[in-house]
């Protein structure tokens, strides 16, 4: 299957025309070209990537494809015009038009996600998770744990952080983490401030082998790399997770959102439902 390049291209941010179209891509086995053009607002700027598109496309030899996700219809048009030498997949016209003729009434044609943030209760909610997962990263505070939706256990580097911020950023959880450190398992139980709090916790693990390529791109040949040691605290850490009815799954071979979904789904089911 011969590579593409592919644009996606909004009047706002352009989030949603990449999450939608890498969605759809992945379903395909080529590696693409991925170019994004945001804040597409103007006749001017929809004629400049169209002459994008189309120097690309005679460099390439192949049609560039474009994902779309414009409200104003002149722009929209001269995107989707015979001018433009991109298969063009325009979401609004495959899923916002529809459903005004099924509703019955005319979408508002907002642009982007994130217009008027600052009166979105949403927005404030998101940031102040995200100001909370940062605020306890790695064990840095045990305070007001109390309000945390989740606190995520497990050896260090094994997926936590990133998984606190995209909890947080995505949807709006505060979201506590906290590493197993090997004086947890010489004591063989929680650490103390995570006791209280334990109905809110879920553990994560890693394959060993895979912890210590992490740790030694790190800190090579340490110790806290070494495979022998990997395996002790990966081996305690699930002991200790299964001794204390503590949910938990392997980020090795899970993604991000993955990992966040099965959380949500075991602790928060609330927020699969918005």
């Amino acid at each position: 299957m011969p590579e593409r390049t592919v644009f996606f291209v909004s009047d706002g941010t352009g989030i949603t025309a990449e999450t939608f179209g890498n969605s759809i891509l992945n379903q395909f086995p080529a590696r693409h070209r991925h170019i994004r053009r945001p804040f597409i607002d103007t006749v001017e700027k929809a004629h400049a990537v169209v002459l994008e598109i189309n120097e690309t496309a005679s460099r390439e030899g192949k049609r560039p494809v474009a994902f779309v996700t414009l409200v104003n219809d002149e722009v929209r048009h001269i995107l989707s015009g015979d001018g433009c030498k991109a298969l063009v997949l325009d979401m609004i016209r495959t899923f916002v038009e529809p459903l005004e003729e099924e509703f019955g009434v005319k979408s508002n044609h907002r642009v982007g996600r994130f217009s008027d943030a600052s009166a979105s209760q949403e927005y404030h909610d998101r940031i102040e998770a995200i100001n909370f997962s940062l605020a306890h990263d790695d064990g840095q505070s045990a305070r007001n744990l109390d309000i945390a939706d989740v606190i995520l256990l497990g050896v260090s580097r094994s997926g936590k952080t990133p998984t606190s911020l995209y909890l947080a950023m995505q949807h709006g959880i505060k979201a506590a983490n906290y590493p197993l450190i090997p004086e947890d398992f010489d004591r063989g139980r929680l650490p103390s401030a995570l006791s209280p709090h334990k109905r809110k916790c879920f553990g994560l693990t890693i394959d060993p082998e895979r912890l210590s390529q992490i740790r030694n791109e790190r800190r090579p040949g340490s110790k806290y790399a070494a495979l022998t040691n990997c395996r002790y605290e990966v081996a305690e850490a699930e002991s200790m997770m299964r001794r204390e009815g503590i949910a938990w799954l392997s980020s090795t071979h899970k993604s991000i959102e993955e990992i966040a979904t099965t959380i949500l789904r075991d602790l928060r089911p609330d927020r699969l439902i918005y």
